[in-house]
């Protein structure tokens, strides 16, 4: 058997370790994560803290899909390889780009693997969920598999994410703050017209979210 797969189960468990040390992290609906199978989990996109959070918080390690020149980073890229993370590229720069991506995540879900993206496409500029670019249905046409939303709150604010100015490019201000993940019921896109399943989603986010912020004000 591969030792991928285990080794990235003891990433996520040491994630989760570290997650819970950086912050006083909340994690609701974890069981609505597949215990077995494909499956795709869309959340909104707050900081560059947010594939780790997610990462730890998931019962399963997820495969992320992020910006070709994010996952070419010098220092990081050997933990991004190992951990699976699967780059993407603009067809304006690198024609073939999002068809490779599209088949690299195509062979995660048929290998019954989670996969995690970030439908907004950047990170918020303002703390609000915007709107979710397309994306969705090219994955979701080739591989027809459960949908899990997910929310994020708490980590607007942070250094981390583009609050008081560009992310990364301040002090941090605060420790352990509180954070809360929300897991949402699965979604099935059979049962939604391809039109509406993007909508569908985003609100089905932007109801967690509710949730989530709720979560830290108790």
């Amino acid at each position: 058997m591969s030792v991928v797969k285990p080794v990235r189960h003891l990433l996520r468990g040491g994630i989760f370790l570290i997650m819970r040390l950086c912050y006083r992290l909340r994690v609701r609906g974890r069981c609505h994560i597949p215990r077995q199978g494909p499956a795709l989990v869309v959340c909104n996109h707050v900081s560059f803290m947010d594939a780790l959070v997610l990462g730890g918080g998931s019962p399963r390690p997820l495969r992320f899909v992020m910006d070709q020149p994010i996952f070419d980073s010098p220092w990081l890229k050997w933990w991004f390889q190992l951990v699976g993370a699967i780059p993407i590229e603009s067809e304006r720069r690198s024609p073939g780009a999002l068809r490779r991506a599209l088949e690299d995540v195509s062979q995660a879900l048929r290998h019954g693997e989670v996969v995690m993206v970030f439908p907004e496409g950047r990170l918020t500029p303002d703390g609000e969920i915007h709107a979710f670019r397309r994306g969705l249905e090219a994955i979701l046409m080739r591989d027809s598999v459960p949908v899990v939303p997910a929310a994020l709150a708490g980590l607007w604010g942070s250094w981390t994410s583009h609050y008081d100015g560009k992310a990364l490019k301040k002090w941090p201000r605060r420790f352990r703050a509180p954070v809360s993940l929300h897991f949402g019921d699965p979604v099935d896109p059979r049962a939604i017209g391809d039109l509406a399943l993007r909508r569908h989603l985003e609100q089905q986010v932007r109801d967690l979210k509710a949730q989530a912020d709720r979560d830290l004000s108790d």
